[in-house]
């Protein structure tokens, strides 16, 4: 299942999405993805597939 989620991006950052090369070709695409890779840089990935594991 998937749930939208809406952002507010100031013009700066609407400009730095952009100019990201290799996480995607649309803007939502490319937010998504950097939020994943920060999330699996953090750790927070692999908790919560240890905690779903668990369940």
């Amino acid at each position: 299942m998937a749930k939208r989620v809406s952002i507010s991006l100031d013009k700066e950052q609407v400009q730095l999405i952009n100019s990201v090369k290799g996480f995607g070709s649309k803007e939502a695409e490319k937010v998504k993805n950097i939020l994943m890779a920060y999330l699996s840089e953090k750790g927070y990935l692999g908790e919560f597939n240890k905690n779903k594991r668990s369940n």
